[in-house]
């Protein structure tokens, strides 16, 4: 319901309910005075009816004062027989017994009394008297003289507009009330939209504005989440373009490397190679010396090559060769590289492989080139030696195959471990920062999730999921319920 069709109904409802609360007010107080009129005329026509009793019988005693004390609840302040001649015989005021009253006076029936009657105050209403011929048969006997207060006419009167104007009163303050609440619950939104909108540009997409009303702050607010996302989605492509770039740029910058660099250093490589073979056998008593030295050129030459080849893959596309391969086989290709390096930081590699480890659906260079990086990490982790735990299993929570490599190392701190993966972030003295760049590379072509959980002192846990070949979820399955 939109924004205005409330407030239509809203301000409709308040002109209803206050047409309604004055119409039941007025009905009340009108059914008020009607009975309070119908019971002062019942009073009046026994007032008349007792006076021509008295006026037409014998009796010496008067019965006017006694009836009088009752009727004055009605109105009926006074009652006076009067006969032909305007002499009042009998009165409910014994002190005007015998005073005359003119005749023409008598016959106006229902007039305006003065004030100065007896009963009658400051705030009462006028008074009024009423005159009633009394004629038996052919014969006039006098007149019957009753004069009336209105007050209580006058009091449910007031009675009425007291209560009309609470009425009102209270009507109004709700509609006041109601007021004040909706325009608190229209503005509180916008002020918090306000409040994103400046988040917004100010660089945080992360903001999303709930509303659930189907009015004009709920289509607001849709259209500021469907901004906000395509602003994510713009992001994410400026992102993707700029790796694009970069990766371009990149590649061009290590095929010049791979000519400029790798040559020399092959030609180092060969040129130690030949120095142990041809010169060592002849320097006698420095023979152990050269051999040590030799061998620390020959590791120098391999780690600058192998961070150039680092290089070179992170510049360029990843082309994947999957196959079917057993994860122990991989292993057995891989270690037996690292090996020497291992031993001489006296580092211990264990294997804990699941038996029913079902085969890895992937491209076996880039496996064993990620196998590598996070085995070189933990051994450098680990400068005073220690164990590196390798282990696989099958995820069934997630369908995934499972890759563990838990060191002892020295960990990674709490703001280091969100850059880790980031190109050319490094801790080490040594490196360029691209071994688990590349890494999740792969991993996130294969499909796959990377996850880390780090210590400080403790050591360090990396999770790799890949998904088994498809179709073999279901024999999986199948081979575990069997």
């Amino acid at each position: 319901m939109k924004l205005n069709t409330k407030l239509i109904i809203i301000m409709l409802s308040l002109l209803v309910l206050a047409i309604l609360t004055t119409f039941m007010l007025s009905q009340y107080a009108q059914n008020a005075l009607v009975r309070e009129i119908q019971d002062s005329s019942q009073e009046i026509s026994k007032a008349i009816q007792m006076s021509i009793e008295d006026l037409t019988s014998d009796a010496e005693f008067s019965r006017l004062n006694d009836y009088l004390a009752k009727a004055r609840e009605k109105g009926i302040n006074e009652i006076n027989i009067i006969s032909n001649e305007g002499e009042i015989i009998d009165s409910s005021d014994p002190e005007k017994i015998g005073k005359k009253r003119e005749l023409k006076k008598l016959e106006r029936g229902v007039r305006a009394a003065p004030r100065q009657q007896a009963g009658a105050t400051i705030l009462s209403q006028k008074p009024y008297e009423v005159v009633v011929p009394v004629i038996v048969g052919d014969e006039h006997l006098g007149y019957v003289q009753i004069n009336m207060l209105l007050d209580n006419i006058r009091d449910i009167q007031h009675a009425s507009f007291i209560r009309r104007l609470f009425a009102t009163s209270m009507v109004f303050a709700v509609g006041i009330a109601l007021t004040i609440f909706l325009a608190k619950r229209y503005t509180d939104p916008i002020h918090r939209l306000v409040e994103n909108f400046k988040r917004v540009s100010a660089g945080d997409l992360s903001v999303t504005f709930q509303a659930d009303s189907n009015d004009e702050i709920g289509d607001l607010a849709d259209g500021f989440n469907h901004m906000v996302a395509q602003l994510r989605e713009r992001e994410a492509l400026e992102k993707r373009l700029y790796e694009a770039e970069h990766l371009s740029r990149v590649g061009q910058l290590a095929s010049g490397i791979a000519h400029e660099i790798r040559n020399p250093l092959n030609y180092i490589s060969l040129a130690v190679d030949h120095l142990r073979t041809e010169m060592l056998p002849n320097c006698g008593d420095k023979c152990g010396e050269l051999e040590e030295l030799t061998d620390k050129i020959k590791e120098e030459v391999r780690r600058a090559n192998y961070m150039v080849l680092n290089f070179m893959n992170y510049g360029r596309p990843l082309k994947l060769r999957r196959t079917l391969v057993d994860y122990g086989d991989v292993l057995a290709k891989v270690l037996p590289v690292l090996q020497d390096r291992l031993a001489e930081q006296r580092v211990t590699v264990e294997q804990q492989i699941a038996p029913a480890l079902p085969p890895l659906w992937v491209d076996q260079e880039l496996l064993r080139n990620c196998i590598l990086n996070f085995v070189n990490n933990a051994a450098q982790a680990m400068p005073d030696g220690g164990l590196i735990i390798l282990g696989a299993d099958f995820d069934r929570d997630s369908n995934r195959i499972r890759l563990t490599f838990r060191d002892e190392g020295k960990g990674i701190s709490a703001e280091d471990l969100a850059k880790i993966f980031q190109p050319y972030f490094t801790t080490k003295d040594v490196g360029i920062g691209l071994g688990l760049a590349i890494t999740e590379r792969i991993i996130k072509e294969h499909s796959g999730e990377i996850l880390v959980e780090s210590t400080p002192g403790r050591g360090t846990l990396f999770t790799v999921l890949l998904p088994p070949q498809p179709g073999m979820q279901e024999q999986i399955r199948q081979q575990e319920e069997a």
